[in-house]
């Protein structure tokens, strides 16, 4: 069904939960992949020994500096870039009236500036070179209905679906398509915290599917959008929440 020979992939935060599912699945149908990351040296070098066409590249990706390096590590080993998967992020609490701008700032360093320096030096090189990329974006469903004591969080990806929809228009002309995945929970270790005590069941219980789903399942719908058989959706928001928040 899926066929990504000859095709290159950056993939963010791409050793561990989604992005290292989202990963692998794009290594297996062929592409050759780089997957970044900042600290966890461990999954990373696992998942390189995995696949002998995925390369790893460590990074804080919300640098200038980094975020290019990123890119043109893609093309100095792999030739060209066609794919581009936004989906490094991080996730914690901010309570409304806390004046916490230092927590703020991190959150839209980290979650909105990273995927803007990622993606814009990436667009300069395929508007230079021609090549008809994708770009798919991972947003939240906290970015469309908000989400009480994560208003950062809710900020960031509220603002990456307005940046798909932007770039979608701005781009599809040049060939250039671009989407956004919108997950709702998902059982990784990012929500630890939530997830203590009696949380998660709290949760799942509010999930229609009657569970919470796992990184693969929200991987699955990413690598759809990255492929040709997504060929004519551009600007759309694919929400994967196990029908927790219906929204269009």
């Amino acid at each position: 069904m899926f066929n990504f020979e000859g095709k290159t992939a950056i993939v963010t935060g791409g050793t561990r939960g989604i992005g290292l599912e989202v990963s692998r699945i794009l290594a297996k149908y062929g592409a050759k992949v780089v997957a970044s990351y900042r600290s966890n040296d461990k999954a990373a070098e696992k998942l390189k020994k995995e696949f002998n066409n995925i390369e790893v590249f460590k990074g804080d990706i919300s640098e200038v500096d980094i975020a290019k390096g990123l890119v043109d590590f893609a093309y100095e080993k792999f030739g060209s870039l066609d794919i581009l998967i936004n989906n490094a992020g991080i996730w914690d609490y901010l309570y409304a009236g806390s004046f916490d701008v230092k927590t703020w700032d991190n959150m839209i360093k980290n979650n909105l500036r990273s995927v803007y320096l990622v993606t814009d030096y990436a667009v300069s090189k395929w508007l230079k070179d021609g090549t008809k990329g994708r770009i798919v974006h991972v947003s939240s469903t906290a970015g469309q209905r908000g989400e009480a004591e994560h208003a950062h969080y809710a900020a960031t990806k509220g603002a990456i679906i307005a940046y798909t929809k932007s770039l979608s228009s701005e781009l599809a002309p040049k060939g250039i398509i671009t989407n956004c995945v919108a997950p709702g929970w998902v059982d990784t270790e990012l929500n630890e915290k939530p997830f203590a005590g009696d949380g998660k069941e709290k949760i799942r219980k509010t999930i229609p599917i009657g569970r919470i789903p796992k990184p693969i399942e929200i991987a699955w719908p990413i690598v759809f959008l990255a492929s040709d058989l997504a060929s004519a959706v551009c600007g759309e928001i694919f929400n994967v929440n196990g029908g927790s928040v219906l929204c269009g």
